[in-house]
């Protein structure tokens, strides 16, 4: 289980970005979060995984306090943590062999890694990631000949390579066209339902949570202001969540 405790995050210049958050994901959901742009959704979601340091609170992960670990322990809890990116995170003049390689960089000794040594049960495993997600023929191009569907796809194929039991997907959809969209979706689903991993996935539109949240929570200007199921966001919820402007789009 993943606990939040009262959770804060003020950047330098006094910008609030988080407000006292507190919920729990039970092991084996598929959470969305929802709600507008610098809401705070991508600010929660690095904050679970320390690449944002939470000015005040807990994030406790099956009992250990993820807040409080350093150096060799927080680089441990990272391995099994898989994180997909909005803008992919590729390196790009790499093949996209040896991004998905990276994803074993937690494991792997780091002087062999850093000349491209892997074990070759690792390229194997790697291989088979890549045909997992569709593009094995894609595995020796350099990262940035792929089109944005197939390189998100990598980052996929990479969050695999750590054997994750907790998926944090930061708006993985949202430089996609609609079709891509729906497919790139259906492969974290696919961790979720086959692999029981844990999904955290923040998402613009409230069409595409629908469809694949098993839970939502909504955040606005840093503050939880919906926690439940998908279908009981209802018109008024929208508004509240969206504006009294907003009107909800379909994504198909």
């Amino acid at each position: 289980m993943l606990e939040i405790q009262n959770l804060t995050k003020v950047y330098e210049g006094g910008t609030v970005a988080l407000k006292d958050l507190s919920f729990t994901v039970e092991d084996g959901a598929f959470l969305v979060i929802i709600g507008l742009s610098g809401s705070g959704k991508s600010t929660l979601l690095r904050c679970i995984n320390r690449l944002i340091e939470p000015t005040e609170g807990r994030i406790i992960w099956d009992g250990v306090d993820i807040t409080q670990l350093e150096g060799a322990e927080l680089r441990k809890m990272r391995r099994h943590i898989g994180m997909i990116f909005q803008h992919f995170n590729l390196v790009k003049r790499s093949s996209v062999l040896t991004n998905v390689l990276s994803g074993r960089l937690g494991y792997v000794n780091p002087w062999l890694s850093a000349i491209g040594r892997f074990p070759k049960e690792d390229v194997e495993e790697a291989l088979s990631c890549l045909d997992r997600v569709g593009i094995l023929d894609q595995a020796y191009k350099r990262a940035d000949e792929l089109s944005g569907g197939q390189q998100q796809r990598v980052g996929i194929a990479r969050a695999l390579m750590q054997e994750p039991t907790l998926i944090l997907a930061d708006e993985p959809v949202a430089s996609l066209d609609p079709a891509t969209s729906y497919s790139i979706l259906n492969y974290i689903e696919d961790l979720n339902k086959q692999e029981g991993a844990t999904v955290l996935c923040s998402l613009h539109f409230l069409s595409l949570a629908r469809a694949y949240a098993s839970r939502i929570i909504a955040l606005k200007d840093g503050e939880m202001v919906f926690k439940g199921l998908p279908a009981e966001i209802d018109d008024d919820r929208f508004k509240e969540i969206y504006g009294e402007d907003a009107k909800q789009v379909e994504i198909r």
